[in-house]
């Protein structure tokens, strides 16, 4: 069976399926579907979890290892199975097909697939997965569908919002669930329940705080060095959640790195580039600006910082991401390139 998110909660109340698959490129979504998942399964008894990495060279028997080992403190498991890749390969799809031709009554399967790729969907294990239990597809949400998803998280939280309020919002997160979601809770904290105007949700964005997120593309475009510091540090002591730092910054980075291969056919590939992008006119010449102040291997480089800070957000490397993310800003405001990350290092 294959149902969307907005199902999701309906479908968990009639029951958990034996295996139960979520896959897709919308990272918000698909880490508040496996906590849902497994805040049911809690529910429903199965109170023990087993985490199964797959990573590398993983061995797949430990999945059937995992499936008929006794718990010495739960009679029911849920079985978590994190795929790393965009493809599993034969023996992957073997065991997966294996488990699902025997689910254990006592046993519950959560394969999480944020990478899965759009050919493996027509793979025989997703769709044994699919005939077994339930596959649940988050994709990301754009234009309309957006502005709707904001608005009904403004009225789930008891606000009552004008027909402008959730656009102004969506043009604010510009497609970040999680960025939408922070400034969800905060305008329930901050207004309370009832009627939600384009007003005071102006003056609340307004007031937020003394650093904000978006500060950033700012201060790299001015190459002020100091300023970008002061932000980052300053988002630091507020406790900004790390990964929407690492957003914003990835985002300017890729942009940039985009923009430096269109920059190498001329400048009128580089102008339509721009467009395309809807980079603003006042923008374009600080951009530009930018691209020639940064040297050529910088862009590549930080990519793979971007890539050792979100390890270091997950605990999957070690370091103090706060200090990889202030780096990345520094590089883009002008500072020194950084050294190889060790995620590229060979």
């Amino acid at each position: 069976m294959r149902i969307p998110f907005p199902q999701l909660a309906a479908h968990l109340a009639s029951g958990l399926a034996p295996v139960f698959m979520i896959c897709g490129d919308e990272p918000f979504q698909l880490g508040e579907a496996a906590t849902l998942v497994r805040r049911v399964a809690r529910e429903r008894g199965y109170t023990e979890r087993e985490v199964l990495e797959v990573e590398g060279h993983f061995d797949w028997g430990q999945l059937a290892a995992a499936a008929h080992s006794l718990s010495l403190f739960a009679s029911q498991k849920l079985i978590e199975l994190r795929l790393a890749s965009g493809k599993i390969g034969r023996d992957g799809g073997e065991a997966v097909r294996a488990y699902c031709a025997r689910p254990r009554p006592e046993h519950r399967l959560l394969i999480l697939a944020p990478n899965l790729d759009y050919q493996e969907l027509k793979a025989k294990w997703v769709q044994t997965v699919e005939q077994t239990g339930v596959l649940l597809q988050v994709q990301a949400l754009t234009g309309q569908r957006l502005v709707d998803w904001i608005g009904q998280r403004l009225r789930a939280r008891g606000l009552v919002p004008e027909p402008e309020v959730a656009a102004m919002l969506a043009e604010r997160v510009e497609g970040n669930l999680l960025a939408a979601a922070q400034e969800v809770d905060k305008l329930a904290l901050l207004q309370g329940q009832g009627p939600l105007t384009a007003e005071q949700l102006g003056r609340a964005i307004a007031d937020s705080a003394r650093f904000d997120l978006f500060d950033i593309p700012d201060a790299a475009l001015a190459g002020d060095r100091a300023r970008m510091h002061r932000i980052i540090q300053g988002l630091a002591a507020e406790g900004t959640a790390e990964p929407l730092v690492l957003w914003v910054l990835a985002r300017e980075v890729r942009l940039l790195a985009r923009a430096a291969f269109a920059a190498r056919e001329g400048t009128r590939a580089l102008d339509a580039f721009l467009a395309a992008e809807r980079v603003w006119q006042n923008r374009q010449g600080p951009l530009k600006a930018l691209l020639r102040r940064l040297p050529a291997p910088t862009l590549p480089l930080l990519l793979g910082h971007c890539a050792l800070a979100d390890r270091q957000i997950k605990g999957l490397a070690t370091g103090d991401p706060w200090l990889t993310l202030d780096a990345i800003g520094d590089a883009l405001a002008g500072g020194p390139s950084p050294p190889l990350a060790p995620s590229l290092a060979t």
